[in-house]
């Protein structure tokens, strides 16, 4: 019976955490950066209220869905190797 070649090494194994490690680094900054840009640009420096008034939310929303779209046209177009638009 032929040995199974399909079996990760140690060495394959530990480039699989490294890269996950590299990709939860990745989500962790992004969202930082998401947060950070959205607040500064969406809520008022002078806190009147203990909650985000609508303005503050729906700006928050556009803020985000815009950070997101953006974020996945890089993604794809630095995956296909096209030149931008």
């Amino acid at each position: 019976m032929a040995a199974n070649t399909n079996t990760p090494t140690a060495l394959d194994k530990e480039q699989i955490i490294g890269m996950a490690e590299k990709e939860m680094e990745y989500r962790v900054e992004l969202f930082n950066k998401l947060t950070q840009t959205c607040f500064a640009k969406c809520v008022e420096k002078r806190y009147k209220e203990p909650e985000l008034n609508m303005g503050e939310t729906s700006c928050i929303d556009r803020c985000v869905s815009k950070y997101w779209q953006v974020t996945n046209l890089v993604g794809h177009l630095l995956g296909s190797g096209r030149p931008p638009m």
